[in-house]
């Protein structure tokens, strides 16, 4: 971070740390997922090959993050339970809740070709999450029951819905005909009218999806003689379950028990609103500034990986650029957005209610978007380079009560992109000239803005005329063009 009379900004950010014991889940839902389906010509009421992406995302978020140790997932919507003891990023539900919902967004197309091989993405998708604090092992219990009742309740009535649809009926008189309907009334609907035995439709339709991982015996390699070593490995697991908060399913699995703990007694009945308590929401204060800032994890070694030239890739840049404009024109309320490096601050209208200006909801759309379109956007910008992995980036959300102080945190960032910009130009210019990294840090330790320009001359560089992107960093704004 610069020193600057500006970082005074930064007392504006609040910590919203998810405190022990409590167990964190977090729950992602598909933004306008219907749509994005039609779209798509997915099958109706289910796709088996859009729910078995949906479940090979969720694996690899449990293989990226081993804090993740089970995931429950069904149509649209996962949600992932961390272990008890977790310390995953001093367990700020922000940076948990859009790291995951990026990491989850940018891993979607990555492997849409593999499900959908003859089929092009139209437009990328969007995930929305909240972060869930169970107090206690009951509370994850209900809250699991809760989710599979969910599941069960909006398939059965979906396959009704459009087998009435298919037999020619219009969508609003189907919705008519089960309008009130009970679970026997509607499994009688589809034996009696379209032959169809309920309980006989596929496991991952009427309970949904459950992934974990498992330690496995899995062959390393092999010595000379020939014979096998053997080494425990992490390998995740999909399973289906009629009561995934069954103690019948869930004690006898060790890692579980281990990680999160056992359920002492089956449930009884749901009540969904006493699960919504603990929902972890932070609703952002009326008439201020929201800002959303979003930084890329582990960039230096997704650069490294990717061979971007240092000390800076315009490709790479224009990349993140073309990402702001997309959220600019997918989300009218963000007006405004200051982007550098691996960095974007979105502002939102100061009157703006999206999400209700709940930051969980705002916060995971925009990483959601952002990480989504960067995957779909590379190939535009780096046509001979393979992604070799998925980006992901995290999120927080920073309300402003002043326009002053709103312009005190752009200039915060502007100053900061110039002071590391310039730092970095140097730093790669003694590195290229022979110097070891160590010594080309220890060179510049200390120095001052005019000692870079002057180090800079002697490599034949003119700081001040190096692109203004690269010193001044990049704004995306709307403007009102007269026809």
């Amino acid at each position: 971070m610069a020193n600057s009379k500006y970082e005074y900004v930064k007392s504006f950010e609040v910590n919203d740390e998810v405190m022990s014991p409590n167990l964190i889940v977090v729950r992602i839902n598909g933004c306008d997922f219907r749509r994005f389906s039609e779209v798509h010509e997915f099958e109706r009421p289910n796709d088996e090959t859009a729910l078995n992406l949906m479940n090979a995302c969720a694996i690899s978020v449990l293989e990226e993050y081993p804090d993740i140790v089970f995931s429950y997932g069904f149509s649209d919507e996962y949600s992932f339970v961390f272990k008890k003891t977790t310390k995953f990023y001093q367990r700020r539900a922000s940076k948990i809740l859009s790291l995951i919902v990026s990491f989850f967004s940018s891993i979607y197309p990555t492997k849409w070709k593999e499900f959908f091989p003859q089929k092009e993405m139209r437009y990328p998708p969007t995930f929305h999450g909240r972060v869930i604090c169970c107090a206690t092992i009951e509370v994850l219990q209900e809250y699991l029951s809760w989710r599979q009742n969910e599941c069960h309740t909006n398939n059965q009535y979906n396959t009704c819905l459009w087998k009435l649809v298919e037999s020619g009926k219009t969508e609003k008189e189907a919705q008519e005909i089960l309008k009130g309907t009970q679970k026997q009334e509607k499994n009688e609907l589809l034996f009696q009218q379209f032959g169809v035995n309920y309980k006989k439709l596929p496991e991952m339709f009427r309970q949904g999806s459950c992934v974990f991982m498992k330690q496995e015996e899995d062959i390393a390699k092999y010595s000379e003689n020939g014979t096998p070593v053997k080494r425990l490995r992490r390998k995740a697991r999909i399973v289906h379950s009629e009561n995934v908060a069954g103690r019948s399913f869930w004690n006898v699995h060790q890692n579980l028990l281990k990680d999160i703990g056992g359920f002492a007694e089956d449930n009884g009945k749901i009540n969904p609103d006493y699960i919504r308590s603990f929902l972890f929401e932070n609703k952002l204060m009326p008439s201020t500034w929201i800002v959303i800032r979003i930084d890329g994890c582990h960039f230096h070694r997704f650069c490294d990986v990717h061979a971007f030239e240092k000390p800076n890739d315009l490709q790479a840049l224009n990349l993140m650029n073309s990402c702001a404009m997309a959220v600019l024109k997918e989300f009218q309320d963000v007006m405004f957005s200051y982007g550098v490096s691996d960095e974007y601050s979105f502002v939102l209208k100061k009157d703006s209610e999206f999400f209700q200006r709940r930051a969980s909801g705002i916060v995971s759309a925009i990483v959601s978007f952002f990480s989504s379109m960067y995957v779909m956007n590379w190939k535009s910008f780096f046509p001979e380079k393979e992604l070799k992995y998925a980006p992901s980036f995290d999120g927080r959300a920073i309300c402003y009560p002043s326009s002053e102080i709103l312009r005190d945190y752009l200039s915060w960032r502007q100053v900061d992109c110039h002071i590391n910009n310039q730092y970095n130009t140097c730093f790669w210019a003694l590195v290229k000239s022979g110097k070891s990294k160590s010594d080309a840090q220890n060179t510049l330790k200390g120095t001052q803005a005019r000692e870079k320009n002057q180090m800079l001359k002697q490599f034949g560089i003119d700081y001040n005329a190096l692109p203004a992107m690269l010193r001044q960093g990049s704004c995306v704004f709307r403007l009102k063009i007269r026809h």
